[in-house]
């Protein structure tokens, strides 16, 4: 170990003289590449046109303008294209009469013959309920204590209510109308004995309308005896039952 030691001694001094030296020589090298490479000389690219494009850049222009001319005028296109569409539909509508066969005419024909039966039925004269006779019920020269709420007729009745009243005229449509049942009248009479109000209720089973308006003329044209001591108007309801024709 004395002698490696003394050997090692003697020639550090040479052997760390000789890596500086190769040290810098590949550092110098190292730069000088660096800077071939960075003094790389760029080449122009040149290109060149053809004689020909200004002459398409001129039709460009050209067409532009074209074009321009036309969105400055918009009436005239939309004219051009309505007619265009006009001319279309028409073309398309000739082509469909076919279409209609003999069955849809058919069909038409009835509709047309039903709207004629329709109006026929409205332009003929309306019948004033005021002008319809109604067999009356009397109580003149009868005992008030004898006298009924309750008026049969065969098969059909006429019922009122109208407290510590009695009718002196009472008439009778239930056998006026073609259809049957039966009609609530809401009644308000003054001390007179005149019905100065009367209202049907509705009733969804019945469905001839004119049963309704048969009932309320009866109300109304009914005359209850006199009584001052009754309210100014009094309450109360007539039930008439009326009977299919």
């Amino acid at each position: 170990m004395g002698k490696v030691g003394k050997i090692y001694k003697r020639n550090i001094y040479g052997v760390m003289g000789t890596l500086i030296f190769h040290i810098l020589l590949v550092s110098l090298f190292l730069l000088a590449e660096i800077d071939m490479k960075g003094k790389v000389k760029e080449e122009e690219l040149i290109i060149e046109f053809p004689d020909i494009l200004p002459e398409l850049e001129e039709s460009v222009e050209e067409e532009l303008e074209q074009q321009q001319d036309i969105i400055n005028e918009p009436s005239l296109q939309n004219t051009e294209t309505n007619n265009r569409i006009t001319n279309a539909a028409s073309n398309r509508l000739a082509s469909n009469e076919d279409f209609f066969d003999e069955e849809y005419l058919k069909e038409i024909e009835a509709a047309k013959k039903l709207v004629s039966t329709v109006n026929n039925q409205l332009s003929k004269e309306i019948i004033d309920l005021e002008d319809i006779k109604m067999p009356v019920e009397t109580t003149e020269g009868m005992d008030p204590d004898s006298i009924k709420n309750i008026i049969y007729t065969g098969e059909s009745n006429i019922v009122y209510y109208l407290e510590n009243r009695y009718h002196l005229s009472l008439p009778i449509p239930v056998y006026l109308a073609q259809g049957g049942g039966k009609v609530i009248v809401d009644i308000l009479v003054n001390q007179n004995g005149v019905v100065v109000q009367a209202t049907t209720r509705k009733n969804p089973a019945i469905r001839d309308q004119q049963i309704f308006l048969l009932a309320q003329l009866a109300a109304s044209k009914t005359i209850f005896n006199t009584d001052l001591n009754s309210p100014l108007q009094q309450k109360g309801t007539i039930h008439y039952t009326f009977v299919a024709q």
